[in-house]
Formats: structure tokens, sequence, C-alpha cells
């Protein structure tokens, strides 16, 4: 992926097949089907990609066991299907994960034992295992750090986990591979028309300020929880399409759960459920759902949004998560699709994606969730065909391998994302391959290169936020190490000692976030 190259392309190609708005799962998921279709595709990110909802997630690719307590049979086999595609065409970014469900009514056990072995059975030929009953002593065996005052025993299910921002790049990678062109920092502000279709963008480029007008047979709007912004440029009086519902996130240290497993707590005191997932040697503890009315591009955790964390996940820990525990908190936006009942409380509504086509013909996704990405982008697709009169074609991404593809990737290794790239990365300096910048997470001068050179990262957010993923593991140790990212990043770039301080400046502003 090269910035550069790719921008010389706008001025190359007098008319795309399909022009996608948005760089996040979706975004990027549409891109990817659209050019492995053959479609001349061109997609535009504001930011850089994956930077809002894609990379603040729970960090699981899951059927949804709540769904199915919800009732929401066809979206919980959608998503278990799905589960199983991405952890075919990734086994290098997706992985098994177990989760224990700790019982403390004798009922408990039984009862989620029953419910998870319908959820087994709707996986079918793509499940991850058998999900199994297990006595008290089973479970203290698995996680020793539960609450054993009480403690019947619990039920052991599987389902995936996965980094979002590393497969969102992953994907970006396989796109750009299929031929499709991509460019981050370029904001769409207008929608060009003729005899009342849209009929191209225009669009700003964040990094020259340069402003460019691009022709396409159809746009696609996969901007998320910023949706309602670009159908009011095709409708400026359109109702809102988008319900934005807040999920937090505190990550601690590994102390907290010791042993490989997950927890899930089916209960809590809003009724929804809570993971306690071990992540990078830390803990990812969330989530919740909160409505809110302002659509952010750094949306920040409410105060009783972490007391409800601390106070939930520590009902079921020996060791009590405080305050001072917390080593980064992280708040993302559901991007959910409005229904008509706008009374029923956000953890209430569909997570089924949307697609809906304008009287303009501009086609926006609405909704849906990171496991259901290919789904999505396959729907969206077989649409654009029919709207931009593009010759059909059948979709290939069932069986597509991601970026960087290997079928036994050692999850020990750090670097194990990379998949095959892995050893080219440790190959720029051997010397420097398996030193890490920091003791509390990895990252090495390495990839910081890499990120600049093969990942179209231009500033210090994009490679401590989401290539790799120290800002959200340790906010802390992050602000400590960004100096000496800034300084490898300058010499790499060609930048002077004035960029470094404007870019520190600026991260420093982010890093408060994420800090409790």
């Amino acid at each position: 992926m090269d910035r550069r190259a790719n921008l010389e392309q706008l001025d190359q190609v007098a008319e795309w097949d399909v022009v996608i708005i948005g760089g996040g799962a979706s975004g990027l998921g549409i891109a990817l089907d659209s050019a492995n279709r053959g479609y001349k595709t061109l997609l535009l990110e504001k930011n850089d990609f994956a930077k809002g909802t894609s990379s603040r997630s729970t960090k699981l690719v899951h059927g949804g066991v709540r769904y199915l307590q919800n009732g929401d049979i066809s979206l919980v086999i959608e998503a278990l299907k799905e589960r199983g595609i991405m952890r075919k065409n990734a086994p290098h970014l997706v992985r098994d994960l177990s989760f224990v469900i700790p019982s403390y009514d004798w009922w408990n056990s039984p009862f989620y034992g029953l419910g998870l072995k319908v959820y087994d059975m709707m996986a079918g030929k793509l499940g991850l295992g058998p999900s199994t009953i297990l006595d008290r002593e089973e479970t203290l065996a698995i996680i020793p750090n539960v609450n054993k005052e009480g403690l019947k025993g619990g039920v052991i299910y599987h389902d995936g986990q996965f980094d979002d921002a590393r497969m969102a790049i992953s994907l970006a990678l396989t796109a750009d591979l299929e031929g499709a062109c991509m460019i981050n920092y370029t904001n769409v502000i207008g929608l060009i028309k003729e005899k009342d279709l849209v009929t191209g963008v225009r669009l700003i480029d964040q990094i020259s300020g340069k402003e460019k007008t691009i022709r396409s047979k159809v746009v696609v709007n996969a901007t998320g929880v910023f949706s309602d912004k670009i159908i009011a440029l095709d409708q400026p009086n359109a109702k809102r399409m988008i319900r934005p519902s807040q999920g937090v996130h505190l990550v601690i240290e590994k102390s907290f759960l010791a042993g490989a497993h997950a927890i899930m707590v089916p209960h809590t005191s809003d009724g929804r459920v809570l993971f306690a997932v071990p992540w990078n040697d830390y803990v990812v503890v969330g989530t919740t759902d909160t409505p809110v009315n302002e659509t952010l591009e750094e949306p920040v955790a409410l105060e009783n949004e972490i007391e409800f964390i601390l106070e939930n996940a520590g009902a079921y820990m020996t060791k009590k998560p405080m305050r001072k525990d917390v080593k980064s908190v992280f708040a993302g936006l559901r991007p959910l699709a409005a229904s008509e009942n706008n009374k029923e409380s956000t953890k209430e509504v569909s997570r089924h994606h949307k697609i809906t086509v304008s009287t303009s013909g501009l086609i926006s996704v609405l909704g849906g969730k990171w496991t259901t990405y290919r789904k999505i982008a396959e729907d969206t697709v077989d649409t654009l065909q029919a709207v931009g009169g593009l010759p059909e074609r059948q979709c290939n991404t069932k069986t597509l391998p991601i970026f960087g593809y290997e079928s036994h990737s050692n999850w020990e290794d750090p670097m194990h994302f990379y998949g095959t790239e892995s050893k080219k990365i440790k190959a720029l300096n051997p010397k420097k391959a398996t030193l890490s910048l920091s003791n509390k997470f990895f990252i090495s001068e390495n990839q910081i290169l890499w990120a600049i050179e093969k990942e179209m990262a231009i500033n210090l957010e994009d490679i401590l936020a989401r290539r790799t993923r120290c800002l959200f593991l340790n906010a802390f140790e992050t602000e400590k190490i960004a100096p000496k990212v800034a300084s490898i990043m300058a010499k790499k770039l060609g930048h002077n000692k004035t960029w470094i301080k404007n870019e520190l400046t600026q991260f420093n502003s982010i890093i408060k976030k994420y800090q409790l």
C-alpha cells in the first residue's frame, strides 16, 4: 500500500466503478469483495483505517451468546457461520478461545449448558469445539482467580478471538493485492449529482489540503456511526438512520485472570453480559451499552461506565480490580441501525445490518458487527452491481485467504498477526528484530519502519494505536515510549524536531482519554 501512488491514481482514472466512503470493517470488506470481482474500486477514509469503532471492539469473533438469549436466531446462525469462515481464512489473526461461565446457583450450569449446546449445534461443521458443564473443582482448575464464595460449577464453551485493528490492516493489504485503491486521510466533503443521481464525490486530502472531484458509477456510504452525515450530503432532510451506542472497555494486568481462559458473566446489573478476556498479556474487561447523541471521533468513557465494569468484574474475581489497576480505557460507538421503535434500549436493538439505496442511488450500509463483515460486504456488492449497472459477478470471499495467511501461527510470538510477513519484518534489521522498546508490551523498531513502508502509517497515533496496539494495552507506558517512536519515525520520514514536537503534542492529547 503506497499512499503517494494511490493519490496519483485519482488523476489517472477518469471514472471508478465503485467509490467507498469509510475505512472500517465494512468499508474494507466491501473494497476487498468489489476489487476481487473485478470492479475499479476506490476507498476513501477521513482519518486512518479502523480509527473508529473497528479498532475498539471486545476483540471477539463470535456468534453472540447474548443474541441467542434475545431470540435473534438468524443473526446468531449468520455470525457463527462467518466466525468459522474468518477462522479458516485468517488463522494467523483469529484463534479459538475458551470461555467459562461461572455458576453460583445450582440450576445455572444446566440452563446455560443446554443453551450453549444449541449454540454449538447452530455452528455445525464450522464449530470450534463442544461446550461442557464443569463441576466446582474443574471450574477452579481452569480459572483459579474466580470468586470461590458460593461457586457451584460452570460451563465452558468456545468462541473466536482476534485483533480488530490488525484484521482491518490485513483486509486493506488483501484488497490492495486484489487491485483496490485505498487512501487514508481523505475527507469526502460533498457528493456530485447529475439529473438527481449521485455520480461521484468531492474530497479533500487532509495531508496536502488539495481538493479533488472523483467520478464513479456507484457510491457506497460505509462510515458507521457517521453514516447520517453522508446521508445528509445526499438528502439534507433525511431522518436519522443510526442510533449510536457507546461500549467501554478497561484493560488490566494479566494477574487478575490467571490462566488462558476468558470469563463470561451472563448477568450484570444492567442485564448485559460482561467479558474478561486475555489479550496480549493483558486482560480486556467490558463492555457497556450506553445510548449517546453525539458521535465523537474520540469518544470518552463515562464515570458510571467505568464504575459499572469494575463493580461487576470484581464480583467474579478473587483479586478485585480498582481504578489504579486500569492500564488503559477505550470507548467505541456501535453504529446500530435505527428501527421504527426508538424507545427500546440500545442493548435490545438488533445487530443485523441493513443496506439502503436512496432515490439518487447512494448506497448506505447500516449496523452490523465485526464478525459478519464479510457477509455485509457480499450483500453490499450484490446490491451495487444492480445500482451501478455493473456486470454481475459472483462473490469469492468465502474461501479467499487474508493477507499473511499462515495455517500454523505461533501465538506465543508477539508478531504472529503478521503471518508470513513476520519473517520479512524481522529481516529488516535482524539485530533489532527481537528488541522491544518497552518491557510492558512488544514493539520493535522494525515494526515501526514496516508500518510506514508497507501499511500506510502516517503519524504517531497510527503506529501506537493501530499498527501496534500499545495505546490500547497500556496508555501510561505508551506515553513514556512515544518520544522514542516519534524520533524513529522522523528519521525514516525525513522530518525535523518541530515535527516530533507537534506529533507528541497532538498524540498526548489523545493519550489522556485512555488514562484514568
